[in-house]
């Protein structure tokens, strides 16, 4: 019987690893820097530094880890004013698409983070002879006594340290496009909040006008379309719905008030005919505009 097999996919790979360092610098060190054509990932494991990568300056604390690309120039400086840091750092081979992600890169590791650079470095210990510490020393020898797998394992732990990066990597980018069309949908919502009370407020002052949509469209450089859409996440209505109920309205304080009869009002609100207006008025208010102000009247005198 034949069995299928799938053959597993790798999305990150390390090549070969060049230089394998745990430093404990002074105060006063400068390393003049380098460049060169594979990656290198700086770790402070105590203490502080500053590092240059190209023509950015950057001041490491613990727990920051600095990614140097391929080709990139970069120094080491412990100022006076920092505390003797602690440094590992790990060059290495790797031409995986993915490393693009962490290029440019200053990182604070986690706690799972750390855990898989201490196996890294213990392992580095057990896999390699001294010196750790010379920065001029890139010839990486193998410790004949070394424990089972210590090269695989460095290998392995320092691929998932990568692949976990590249992944909080990607979130935190997911988390700033979402807050980014957050905002922008808010800025939005609140650009057509803003228009639509605009639109309002010039309803308001031209109660006695007749409008049709194609005038208020001319009038706010929108079409027809988008008018629609405004007033429909707005208000829930069309704008000419909208124009109508601002009347209604206003016809109703009128009567309240009580210095016009009904013909007047339907005047003072554009209609050019009562019947129109009574038609409106009795849709909108359930009652005719004369019993709505006998209704009225009926409350006053109780």
């Amino acid at each position: 019987m034949d069995f299928p097999r799938i053959y597993l996919q790798e999305s990150l790979s390390i090549e070969a690893l060049i230089s394998f360092h745990y430093f404990e610098y002074a105060k006063g060190f400068v390393f003049d820097g380098e460049q060169h054509d594979f990656w290198e990932i700086l770790y402070v494991d105590k203490g502080e530094v500053e590092v240059r990568a190209d023509d950015v300056i950057h001041t490491l604390q613990q727990g920051n880890m600095i990614f140097h690309k391929p080709e990139e120039f970069h120094t080491v400086h412990v100022r006076h004013a920092h505390k003797p840091p602690n440094l590992i750092v790990i060059a290495f081979a790797c031409h995986s698409e993915a490393m693009s992600q962490l290029a440019n890169k200053v990182v604070s590791l986690g706690d799972r983070e750390r855990n898989m650079l201490s196996i890294i470095t213990q392992e580095g210990f057990h896999a390699f002879l001294p010196p750790f510490d010379s920065p001029s020393v890139h010839l990486l020898e193998r410790n004949e006594g070394a424990s089972f797998a210590s090269e695989q394992l460095i290998k392995a732990y320092l691929e998932i340290l990568l692949i976990t990066l590249i992944r909080k990597q990607a979130a935190r980018g997911n988390v700033q496009e979402a807050q980014k069309l957050k905002q922008s949908s808010l800025q939005k919502e609140k650009a057509e909040v803003g228009l639509v009370g605009q639109i309002m407020a010039y309803l308001s002052d031209h109660l006695a006008d007749s409008f049709t949509l194609d005038d208020l469209c001319q009038t706010f450089h929108l079409g027809k379309s988008r008018m629609k859409e405004l007033f429909q996440s707005q208000k829930g209505m069309g704008i000419m719905e909208a124009f109508k109920l601002l009347k209604i309205e206003q016809a109703k304080t009128y009567m309240r008030e009580g210095p016009y009869n009904i013909t007047e009002i339907a005047s003072l609100l554009g209609y050019t005919s009562i019947h129109y207006f009574s038609r409106d008025f009795k849709k909108t208010v359930g009652m005719s505009p004369s019993d709505y102000a006998k209704s009225v009247k009926a409350r006053v005198q109780n």
